[in-house]
C-alpha cells in the first residue's frame, strides 16, 4: 500500500515536471517570439521574459533579432556609360516583424537570405547603372550607398518583415580593359591640370616679371634724375669755386691751368706736339712770369 502510494506521488511530481517544462518558456533578451497552435500563429511578437504555453497543441518559434550580416558575392555592374565594375559588398539587416518574418520565411535566416540578396543586387545594378565611372570613383561609398538603404529598408519591411540597417561597399575593383581606359583617363586630366597651372603660374611670372621691369625703370629714372639733378649742383657749386679762386688771384689761376695742361698733353710716351715755340702755350716753360707780366 506505502509502496503504490509512493508511486501515485513520484508519478504525480513527474507529470507536474512536465507540465511546467512543457508549459513555460523563455524568452530571452536578444530575441522574439511567436506563439503557433497547430501552425497557426495566436500571438504575436512575444517580448523577452517567461510566458506560458499550452503543452502538445501550442509551439513557440524564436527569432534572433539582433543585427545579422549577409555577405554577398562579387556581382559586376555596368555603370551608366556601359563599362563594367566588380562591387564587393555586404548587408547587415535585422528582424522587426517576427509574425510577418515567420510568415514570409518560416523563420528560416537561410531562407531569408537567399531572398535578401537577389533584392540587394538589384537595387545595387540600379544605382551603379545611372552612375558613371567618374561618379563612382569620386563619391564616397557610404554616399553611394544611402539611396539604395533606404529604398530596400522600406521594400523589405513590408515583404519580409526586417529592416535593412546599411549597406556597405567593400571594395570596387575594374576588370583589366576597364582599368588601363580609366587610368589613362586620369593621366590624361592629371596633364590637363598640370598644364593649367604651368600656363596660370607663368602668367602670374610675366605679371611679376613685367611690374618688376616697369618698378626697375621708375627707381632708375629717379636716381637719373636725381644723379643730374645733384652733378648740376656740383657743377654749379665747383663753376662758383673756380669763378671765386680766379677773381682773387687771376695769374695763379692762369698758372695752375697751364699745368694741368702740361700734364695732360705730355701723359704718354708716344705724345708728339707741333707748336710754335712762341706759342702762348709755352709761356711758363720759358717763363715763370707770364707775357707781358712784369
Amino acid at each position: 500500500m506505502i509502496n503504490n502510494r509512493s508511486l501515485l506521488i513520484v508519478g504525480g511530481l513527474a507529470a507536474v515536471a512536465w507540465l511546467a517544462s512543457n508549459s513555460l518558456y523563455v524568452v530571452d533578451e536578444t530575441e522574439r517570439a511567436v506563439k503557433l497552435r497547430f501552425g497557426e500563429i495566436v500571438e504575436e511578437n512575444i517580448q523577452p521574459g517567461l510566458h506560458f504555453k499550452v503543452p502538445i497543441t501550442q509551439t513557440v518559434r524564436t527569432f534572433d533579432t539582433r543585427l545579422l550580416t549577409l555577405d554577398t558575392d562579387p556581382s559586376r555592374y555596368l555603370t551608366l556609360e556601359q563599362k563594367a565594375v566588380i562591387v564587393d559588398s555586404y548587408v547587415k539587416w535585422q528582424v522587426v516583424n517576427p509574425t510577418q518574418y515567420y510568415e514570409a520565411t518560416a523563420g528560416d535566416e537561410l531562407m531569408a537570405s537567399r531572398l535578401i540578396q537577389p533584392r540587394v543586387d538589384e537595387s545595387l545594378r540600379n544605382e551603379f547603372g545611372r552612375l558613371d565611372l567618374q561618379q563612382i570613383i569620386a563619391e564616397r561609398r557610404d554616399d553611394l550607398m544611402t539611396g539604395p538603404t533606404e529604398e530596400l529598408d522600406a521594400l523589405l519591411r513590408d515583404e519580409l518583415g526586417v529592416a535593412i540597417r546599411d549597406i556597405r561597399v567593400k571594395r570596387i575593383d575594374l576588370p583589366e580593359d576597364v582599368s588601363s581606359a580609366v587610368y589613362e583617363r586620369m593621366r590624361s586630366e592629371r596633364e590637363r591640370e598640370a598644364r593649367e597651372w604651368r600656363a596660370q603660374g607663368q602668367e602670374e611670372a610675366e605679371r611679376i616679371r613685367a611690374n618688376a621691369d616697369r618698378r626697375r625703370q621708375v627707381l632708375l629714372a629717379q636716381a637719373n634724375e636725381r644723379a643730374e639733378t645733384l652733378r648740376g649742383e656740383g657743377d654749379a657749386e665747383a663753376a662758383a669755386i673756380f669763378s671765386q679762386a680766379y677773381g682773387k688771384d687771376e695769374e695763379f689761376f692762369s698758372f695752375w691751368r697751364s699745368l694741368n695742361a702740361y700734364r695732360d698733353s705730355f701723359a704718354g710716351d708716344d705724345n708728339m706736339l707741333v707748336l710754335d715755340p712762341s706759342s702762348d702755350f709755352f709761356q711758363y716753360l720759358k717763363s715763370p712770369t707770364p707775357t707781358g707780366g712784369e
